[in-house]
């Protein structure tokens, strides 16, 4: 076990790629703090806060079919690159138009929308380059250290985030430029040839394949779309902002602290992954660790102690990494590479579905009930999810190995 991680570790691409996550990963958790306050701050509005989940997810359901299909037949590093280094400029017009004063609602939502295009480009891209960096022996290891340096990051970004929002909105987005900048920079530095089967029309046929194959694999169809419903009920991150001004009185920085929470438990699991990935009763355990998620999302909307609180999301937190790094595993193990980009693009969107539609859904809520009872409708509805997945999703309740035969 020791030498896997070793050998894994030693893998240069796989280094820089990890290096280039890292920095990326970085930059939008500081985006996050601090959109999210600067909107709060301009509009002091919970549906405003949904809409930013909105204008996210149209970009990536309108391009899924489309990325998946450019993943497959051009070099995925390179695409990276040219995405990374549009969010760059991007980022970089957010920070000059807040330091000059133009920043307002409408250019916040122009900018996200447009950052959300390239991530869609981008997404499906490193998720199907991975795989090929590290093997699919290695891969379940390889996600959770994955995992676990994208928590890392997740627990340093939000706190920088809220410090260096403590001293201007456009320092971070001055910073998150820069590290946007380096992530696209390292990755030029990966050695990697996209090998592409010639002669394959984009035909409608070839465009829906990854949609096509998802549905004829009961146990990859029912692992994406639990995490799409459980997180797009249970994501109460989208109402940080209004827990730490309303609720808990915490402020920006305490609104850091609040977003990293969920980071430090998911580290923490990571790192144990790393070491002993899940072999057995895997379709069990992930559907344990949805169900601590949504546990743990409503004992963070009735808290009202900033200590309960932390401690509600550090649990969440550790209980969404087993799901995610079993759902990446079985994803990219059970999908041939030449199908990848595709299938990436599909899960990119459930991914996105889940989280920014559940932003949305989260300050719909909101508006209409209150945020507490908000947060808590999404935590009871996950666990209704968990329970109606198992009786649906037989093959994944029961799947035991990750391995092409099981998951086939």
């Amino acid at each position: 076990m020791k030498n896997d991680n070793t050998s894994l570790l030693k893998n240069t691409g796989f280094m820089l790629f990890l290096t280039s996550r890292t920095s990326s990963v970085l930059a939008y958790q500081m985006l996050a703090v601090a959109i999210g306050w600067h909107a709060y701050f301009i509009t002091h509005s919970a549906f405003f806060l949904g809409l930013i989940g909105l204008f996210q997810f149209i970009p990536m359901f309108l391009l899924t079919i489309p990325v998946g299909h450019v993943a497959d037949k051009y070099n995925r590093r390179f695409i990276a690159v040219i995405c990374q280094a549009a969010e760059t400029a991007l980022v970089a017009w957010l920070a000059i138009s807040t330091l000059t004063g133009l920043t307002d609602k409408y250019i916040l939502l122009l900018i996200i929308t447009l950052l959300a295009s390239a991530r869609a480009f981008e997404g499906p891209s490193l998720q199907a380059l991975m795989p090929a960096l590290v093997g699919e022996a290695a891969f379940p290891r390889a996600a959770a250290w994955g995992a676990a340096t994208f928590q890392a990051a997740s627990i340093l970004g939000p706190a920088a985030g809220g410090i260096l929002y403590a001293v201007s909105p456009s320092a971070v987005y001055f910073t998150s430029a820069f590290l946007l900048l380096a992530a696209s920079a390292v990755l030029m530095f990966i050695k990697h040839e996209h090998v592409v089967k010639t002669g394959v029309p984009a035909t409608l046929t070839s465009l829906f394949a990854g949609i096509h194959f998802i549905f004829s694999r009961p146990a990859i169809l029912g692992s994406i779309s639990l995490d799409l419903f459980a997180v797009l009920l249970g994501g109460a991150t989208a109402l940080l902002p209004v827990y730490a001004d309303k609720v808990l009185f915490v402020g920006p920085l305490g609104l850091g602290v609040l977003r990293a929470a969920p980071a430090v438990g998911a580290l923490l699991i990571s790192f144990y992954l790393a070491r002993k990935p899940v072999k057995t009763k895997t379709g069990r355990t992930m559907f344990a660790a949805v169900a601590i998620f949504g546990l743990a999302t409503i004992v963070f909307g009735v808290s009202r102690s900033f200590a309960l609180s932390l401690i509600s999301l550090v649990i969440l937190g550790a209980a969404d990494v087993f799901s995610v790094v079993i759902r990446s595993s079985l994803v990219q193990i059970g999908t041939p590479d030449n199908m990848r980009g595709r299938v990436s693009s599909v899960n990119s969107l459930f991914i996105g579905t889940s989280n920014q539609l559940g932003e949305f859904e989260s300050g719909v809520t909101a508006s209409w009930f209150g945020v507490v009872p908000a947060v808590l409708i999404g935590g009871i509805g996950t666990l209704l999810v968990v329970g109606l997945w198992m009786k649906f999703f037989p093959k994944l309740r029961d799947l035991d190995r990750l391995d092409k035969k099981s998951i086939d």
